[in-house]
């Protein structure tokens, strides 16, 4: 019935297709198997891609060749670039993006490649011999043999959703749970532990009153995920709201609290710090009279909303009192309650920097079975699982990307090195290069080393080498260029910086904040010339890419300097069968933590809980010997 496949991924969510599309794409034969066919690529919770650090990470997979840029820029309804008032590290591109046809392309792309299979079924065992995997196990009664495995079961495994005092089995609501895999794993030797998410209630837009909210529209020019994608038509956009909770709103949520699965203790895992629900906010800032919520369209073929920031597990009638009490919403009707998940999660120190398991051979874990949360971290890690998972099989060298080069490689070297005791998600604050790992410039970073290894295409290649020569061409023309004062002491008199005297480089005037390219571009016609000369298909990515290598240039270098004095450590490798215990000098705690962590690097030794600088400088003088 089933040839042999190269790879097996398991779950179809953002983790699942990024996998299935980047192995087969570099020319393994996948079978992807999920349990409802209807469902791949499901948002989950709000219907949008992309924001702080996530849109950075979009970037990133686009870059690399992966296709959630392009899915999203396909079904963009809004587009809006995050903390445009900040520095250029901060700068995040985000999408409310339809929940309807975001999945249907996801499998239109899949279905379209020869070498993908999908099946509906649900995995329940996995087949392992000599410390390899080689195949699954379905409800079905199939074994299905495999050279390589990877897990993307997301909230499926052992999940329980919980509404007040109702809880009951389930992956979403209205999706059976998977209740096998997790119980066969642990009799393999794997650790699992259990963490909690939520999501809030759907409203019908019909019964909320848009003129009491206040409107948020997306940019006047809207940008894109994707550096290769170009949309055909010009982007229609829809509007966001917002909308505030109030005392009343609180004091009504509190009734609550005796039946909430929360404060009750039926939960047991912990939630994401950053993304609470009401009643854990309520609880948490009871200083505050009211909480701002985000009023997102699911989809421009249904009436649905999304109550961002209003996720619950309280009692149904609790919720429905509740959001009668918002303004706006005082005849608000639900079409899908606010819930509660509570599901399995594999703590992800027992990985390799490749997303492999440590304890079984070409078997990989990828997305929120690692103990992640959102949809741009799960499909990153599917990303790199995909990559490593072929490479294995063809017996090349691992993928990795480091801290230095990606978010992506924040997000993998964070969680199996520290692993986690909440659900993580990615902040801007969490990469120590963040200058280096900007949104605009993920092209550069990491195009080059995709395409070596035959994920990127030739025509993204060469745009990329097109794209920097031009911006190459421009920064040297703003650095060689003077202006005069007539040039430009209009503008400045406008703008509310100080006029200039004599003849000045156009390349210190651009370091002022109030200054930009676009205006500096209005008043100089040699430097309108210049732009005018870059191709038109990719001249607004080269302006600001020169812009922000002009007014960032001193703290980028600085950066680059450090990630270079540095690298020393990163490129020092450990090997695999390391005996820490015979290094007496080591603290106990780092021998425990090092033999357990396993790292690959002594850069990767230094970022482990417990592994003192005194530690790492044993391990240094111990291996250079």
């Amino acid at each position: 019935m089933f040839a042999n496949f190269d790879v097996i991924v398991v779950g179809a969510g953002h983790a699942g297709c990024e996998a299935t599309y980047v192995a087969s794409t570099l020319g393994s034969k996948v079978l992807l198997i999920t349990q409802n066919l209807n469902n791949i690529a499901q948002l989950s919770c709000n219907p949008a891609m992309g924001g702080v650090a996530k849109g950075q990470i979009v970037r990133e997979i686009d870059a690399l060749g992966g296709y959630s840029g392009v899915i999203t820029d396909m079904n963009t309804m809004q587009f809006r670039m995050l903390n445009r008032s900040k520095g250029c590290a901060m700068w995040s591109p985000r999408a409310q993006v339809d929940n309807i046809t975001f999945g249907l392309s996801w499998r239109r792309v899949l279905e379209q490649k020869n070498n993908v299979q999908l099946w509906q079924d649900e995995v329940v065992d996995l087949i392992i011999r000599n410390g390899q995997v080689e195949g699954v196990k379905t409800m079905l009664g199939l074994e299905i043999a495999a050279k390589a495995v990877i897990l993307t079961n997301g909230t499926f495994l052992s999940g329980r959703i919980h509404i007040g005092e109702v809880n009951f089995e389930g992956g979403r609501i209205g999706e059976q749970g998977a209740n096998y895999l997790s119980e066969k794993m642990r009799g393999e030797g794997f650790e699992t532990d259990k963490l909690k998410t939520g999501t809030p209630m759907r409203v019908d837009g019909r019964s909320i009153d848009f003129s009491k909210l206040q409107e948020q529209k997306g940019d006047d020019n809207p940008d894109q995920f994707s550096f290769l994608y170009k949309r055909e038509q010009p982007l229609e956009q829809r509007s966001c709201f917002l909308a505030y909770t109030n005392l009343k709103v609180h004091d009504i949520l509190r009734k609550g609290f005796a039946f909430s699965p929360m404060f009750a203790g039926r939960i047991q895992g912990k939630g994401p710090r950053y993304c609470p629900s009401i009643e854990d906010k309520i609880e948490r800032f009871s200083d505050k009279d009211r909480h701002q919520l985000f009023i997102e369209p699911e989809s421009q073929h249904t009436n649905l909303y999304y109550i961002n920031g209003f996720s619950s597990s309280l009692p149904l009638e609790v919720q429905y009192e509740a959001l009668h009490n918002i303004e706006g919403f005082e005849k608000a009707v639900i079409q899908k309650p606010g819930y509660a998940i509570e599901y399995d999660y594999f703590p992800p120190t027992q990985l390799k920097d490749t997303l492999e398991t440590k304890l079984v051979k070409r078997l990989y874990f990828a997305g929120q079975i690692n103990g992640t949360t959102g949809y741009e971290e799960a499909a990153s890690q599917g990303l790199v699982a995909g990559i490593n998972a072929h490479l294995n099989l063809q017996n090349q060298e691992p993928f990795i990307i480091g801290r230095s080069e990606g978010y992506i490689g924040v997000l993998i070297d964070d969680l199996i090195t520290k692993g986690v005791d909440e659900p993580y998600r990615m902040f801007t604050s969490r990469a120590e290069y963040r200058i280096l790992l900007r949104g605009d410039n993920a092209d550069r970073r990491l195009t080059p080393r995709s395409h070596a290894i035959g994920l990127a295409s030739d025509e993204r290649m060469a745009k990329v080498e097109r794209k920097y020569e031009q911006v190459e061409r421009i920064v040297s023309f703003i650095k060689s260029e003077s202006v005069l004062p007539e040039q430009v002491n209009d503008l400045f008199a406008k703008t509310g910086t100080p006029e200039i005297k004599q003849k000045t480089r156009l390349s210190q005037l651009m370091l002022r904040p109030q200054v930009s390219l676009a205006q500096m571009k209005s008043c100089i016609p040699s430097l309108q010339k210049a732009i005018q000369n870059v191709d038109c298909d990719i001249q607004s990515e080269v302006e600001e890419c020169a812009e922000v290598a002009i007014k960032y240039e001193s703290y980028i270098k600085k950066e680059e300097e450090m990630t270079e004095r540095l690298s020393k450590y990163e490129n020092f490798v450990i090997r695999d069968n390391f005996d820490y215990s015979a290094i007496k000098a080591l603290s106990f705690e780092a021998r425990e933590k090092l033999s357990k962590i396993r790292p690959r690097t002594i850069g990767q030794a230094g970022r482990i809980s417990g592994v003192s600088p005194a530690d790492v400088s044993v391990l240094i003088i111990y291996l250079a010997r």
